[in-house]
């Protein structure tokens, strides 16, 4: 090879080195770049999640927000301030009897289970008018929140209609579908459709379901459970179940508890009718 050759193969290795140079320190500035893009953007996204869940944590909770809520949304076939007065029966029928009930009260379920029947014949015969008030302080006692979505549930089949209501405050109460008193089956929603979709009116009934999945009627289940406090107190109620008529506890033949079968039941429903 001449000198010239030599020279101009060596000037052509220089040249390929300084343009490989040239590209690695192309790619190592464009990688440091991207490095720093990507730090920006991580410290974007840290800052943005610790943001959202500030904003989370300090997020009211469900059951929060319906007690700020200003406006109570009552439920169609309901009277009275704010839509707590919840009868059902027969225009005919003189008396009204009170039944005060706790969706996950265990002798709620057993009062429901064997009396239920026998109120059913009753009201379809007109001997009194039923009226329903919900109470939720096992949800306190118990921790939970099974009796409020219960008694929201309750406000959405009414809002269907009277019969819609009753069918599913049966469904609840049943042996089939009523959880132990330790479980809070009830807050989930899934379960209240379960149990809802023995219901015909409530089956796949999407406003009914709306109702539930948007606490449509989280207040009214709040003020409800309200009543069963003020009540209690005006009545001396010391739980659930427990009837009034009349302004009195009706009670069985012990004279202090609920009655809990048909027996005592209409004996003593007989005798506040006389009242």
């Amino acid at each position: 090879m001449s000198k010239r050759n030599s020279q101009e193969a060596k000037r052509a290795a220089r040249e390929r080195l300084r343009a490989q140079r040239e590209r690695e320190a192309k790619r190592a500035k464009i990688k440091r770049q991207i490095v720093v893009v990507c730090s920006a953007i991580a410290v974007v996204a840290a800052a943005g999640g610790i943001g959202y869940a500030v904003v989370q944590a300090n997020k009211p909770t469900r059951w929060e927000a319906a007690q700020e809520q200003k406006e109570v949304v009552a439920p169609a076939n309901t009277s009275g301030k704010d839509g707590t007065t919840v009868v059902i029966g027969k225009d005919s029928a003189e008396k009204t009897l009170v039944v005060y009930e706790d969706p996950r009260c265990p002798v709620c379920a057993q009062f429901e289970q064997t009396l239920g029947p026998t109120i059913k014949k009753d009201l379809d015969a007109g001997k009194y008018k039923l009226q329903f008030v919900g109470a939720s302080f096992l949800d306190k006692g118990l921790q939970g929140e099974g009796s409020r979505k219960a008694l929201s549930a309750l406000g959405a089949a009414l809002n269907v209609s009277p019969e819609a209501f009753l069918e599913y405050k049966t469904a609840l109460y049943s042996a089939k579908f009523h959880p132990e008193e330790s479980e809070d089956k009830f807050k989930d929603e899934s379960y209240l459709f379960k149990v809802a979709d023995t219901v015909d009116a409530l089956k796949d009934n999407k406003t009914f379901q709306n109702d539930v999945k948007n606490g449509t009627f989280d207040k009214w289940a709040l003020v409800m459970s309200k009543k069963f406090d003020e009540d209690s107190e005006k009545y001396g109620l010391t739980g659930t179940p427990s009837l009034v008529m009349d302004g009195k506890k009706v009670t069985g033949s012990d004279g202090q508890n609920t009655p809990m079968t048909v027996e005592e039941f209409t004996a003593a429903i007989d005798k506040a009718l006389k009242g």
